[in-house]
């Protein structure tokens, strides 16, 4: 291979590597607020039912406010090196259940997702996996409550 071959590989590989590299997309936050034709006791158990069948660590901070801890998406023996090459994400759910009545509930459910490209590289928010989306996780309490 000439030099000037070797030349011509590196500044094509810069140019790319450079490419790829850029600013975040700005993307809008996954928030979902609705009411919900059931009491707040009810709702309340059912978000805490599913967040919990969902791998999160639900704390009830006060009767309205419930959030959790950070939830791994990847799990297993491979965890390092999958993390390394592929990057990896992470979310956790931040819910506000409201009585508006004696039979109707507002919920309000924000779910941050972070993600990272690779080990080296910090955590930075990212667009929701459509799992753990915010308009999933309702659709999911729904079901719980019987509610179509």
């Amino acid at each position: 291979m000439t030099s000037r071959c070797r030349r011509l590989l590196a500044a094509l590989s810069l140019l790319a590597s450079a490419a790829c590299a850029g600013p975040p997309i700005p993307h809008a936050p996954d928030i979902i607020d609705v009411t919900l034709a059931t009491s707040a006791a009810h709702v309340r158990t059912a978000v805490i039912q599913v967040l919990t069948d969902g791998g999160y660590e639900v704390e009830q901070t006060d009767d309205q406010n419930l959030t959790t801890g950070y939830r791994e998406e990847i799990r297993g023996p491979w965890d390092g090196l999958l993390g390394w090459r592929f990057g990896t994400g992470r979310s956790r759910v931040d819910a506000l259940v409201t009585a508006a009545d004696e039979q109707s509930t507002r919920l309000r459910l924000h779910v941050l997702y972070e993600g990272k490209d690779g080990l080296f590289t910090r955590w930075e928010e990212s667009p929701t996996a459509l799992p753990q989306s915010a308009e999933n996780q309702l659709r999911l309490i729904k079901n719980a409550l019987n509610i179509l």
